[in-house]
C-alpha cells in the first residue's frame, strides 16, 4: 500500500483494465462491452492522460448507477451514405460509441479512400488520440473531434460559458518514427487535468484559468467558479466553435446552452457529439513512400537547431509514446486519493481491489 513517504503506488495496465472491468459488470454493464471500456481508459492512462483513466470510474459508475448512461445500449446507423454515416450512440458509453464509429469509419474508407462518421446520443469517450490512432493498423490517417462534456469557455470577450474544450486528435503513421498524434484540446489544458489537480490539491499553472473578474486562478478546488481560456486567444475561440458545430449541430447533438454538464448531473442524457473520419494513404499515393516521407518530416523537426534552454525539438505525441514505454516497464502510477475512491468503489460493488 502506498504511503506518506511513497505518494504514488504502481500497477500494470492488466490489473487496472481487470479491475475496471469487473467494476462495469457488478453495475450492470455486459463483461464484453465492460472489457472494451476498460481497455479504452486503460489505453488513456498507458498513454499518460491521467485524466481520462481509471481517474473517471467512480465518475462513470455513478452515472450507470443513477441511470444517466444506457448500459445496453442499441448502437446503430440511422443514416447512411457511401462514404458517410450518422450513428445513433443510444446513450451508451463513448468509449464503446467511438469504436464502433471508427470500425465504421474504417470498413468505409477501404472501399471509398476517406470517410467521415458523425454521433449523436454518445457520451464522454476518454482520450481523443487513443481513437484517432485505430485507423493506423490499416494504413489510415485518423481524425477525431468531440464536443467536450461540460462547458467552461465563454465566447471571447464573453463572461457566460458556452463552449467546452471541444477536442481534436490526429493520427499520421510514419515508417520507423512513432506516429505524429495531436492531441489537444481548445482549451489550454482541458478541464479533466483540473480536476487532477484539485484531487491532488496541486496549484493549477497560471495561464489555465480565469476568474469572473478576469483574474489568474491557480486554486484548482475553486475551478467551477472560474473560466477555462483557449488557445490562442481568439483563435482558440474560433476552433471550439467550429469543432463544437462539427461535432454538435451537424449531428443532431448538444452544442452551446444545451450542453450537459455530466459531472454535475448524474441522470439527464447528455446527447454528446463525435465524429470520426478515416483517409486511406493509398488513395493518395504509395503507403510505403508517404510513411518514409514522414519518417523524413519528423527528422527535419528534430533536426532544428533549439534556443537556449530547450533540450530538443518535440513531436506531438512524443509525451504519450515516451508515456507508453515507461509505463509498460514499470506500471502505471496512481496517487493515494484516486486509490482511496477506488478502494471505496471496490468495497460499495463487492468487486476484487485493484492489487
Amino acid at each position: 500500500m502506498p504511503d506518506d513517504a511513497n505518494p504514488m503506488q504502481r500497477f500494470s495496465r492488466t490489473a487496472i483494465e481487470d479491475f475496471m472491468q469487473r467494476c462495469f459488470v457488478a453495475t450492470g454493464v455486459p463483461s464484453d462491452d465492460a472489457g472494451t471500456i476498460a481497455h479504452f481508459m486503460a489505453e488513456s492512462d498507458i498513454m499518460g492522460k491521467d485524466s481520462h483513466g481509471i481517474f473517471r470510474l467512480p465518475g462513470y459508475l455513478k452515472r450507470f448507477q443513477a441511470g444517466g448512461f444506457n448500459k445496453t445500449p442499441n448502437i446503430r446507423v440511422e443514416e447512411e451514405r457511401t462514404a458517410t454515416a450518422l450513428v445513433d450512440g443510444d446513450n451508451g458509453l463513448g468509449h464503446l460509441v467511438i469504436k464502433y464509429c471508427a470500425d465504421l469509419a474504417i470498413k468505409k474508407a477501404k472501399q471509398t479512400g476517406v470517410s467521415w462518421v458523425g454521433v449523436h446520443h454518445s457520451n464522454h469517450a476518454g482520450a481523443a488520440g487513443a481513437y484517432a490512432m485505430l485507423p493506423l493498423a490499416h494504413d489510415m490517417i485518423g481524425l477525431y473531434v468531440a464536443v467536450g462534456s461540460a462547458n467552461h469557455l465563454p465566447p471571447w470577450g464573453g463572461t457566460k460559458s458556452l463552449l467546452s474544450t471541444n477536442p481534436i486528435a490526429v493520427a499520421v503513421p510514419g515508417m520507423e518514427e512513432d506516429p505524429i498524434l495531436l492531441d489537444m484540446a481548445t482549451t489550454v489544458t482541458s478541464y479533466g487535468k483540473v480536476k487532477v489537480h484539485a484531487q491532488r490539491g496541486i496549484p493549477m499553472p497560471e495561464g489555465w484559468m480565469i476568474d469572473g473578474d478576469g483574474n489568474p486562478m491557480t486554486d484548482a478546488s475553486l475551478s467551477d467558479s472560474g473560466y477555462l481560456l483557449p488557445i490562442g486567444g481568439p483563435k482558440g475561440y474560433g476552433l471550439a466553435l467550429i469543432f463544437g458545430i462539427l461535432a454538435g449541430t451537424l449531428n443532431g447533438a448538444a452544442f452551446g446552452k444545451d450542453v450537459v454538464d455530466m459531472n454535475a448531473d448524474q441522470t439527464s442524457v447528455t446527447n454528446t457529439g463525435q465524429f470520426i473520419i478515416a483517409l486511406d494513404i493509398a488513395a493518395f499515393m504509395d503507403v510505403d513512400e508517404f510513411k518514409r516521407q514522414i519518417d523524413d518530416v519528423v527528422r527535419l523537426m528534430r533536426s532544428s537547431p533549439t534556443l537556449p534552454g530547450v533540450e530538443s525539438v518535440r513531436m506531438p505525441g512524443e509525451g504519450s509514446f515516451a508515456a507508453i514505454a515507461e509505463r509498460t516497464a514499470n506500471g502505471i502510477p496512481l496517487p493515494v486519493p484516486l486509490l482511496d475512491n477506488l478502494r471505496n468503489v471496490a468495497g460499495e460493488l463487492n468487486v476484487a481491489p485493484l492489487d
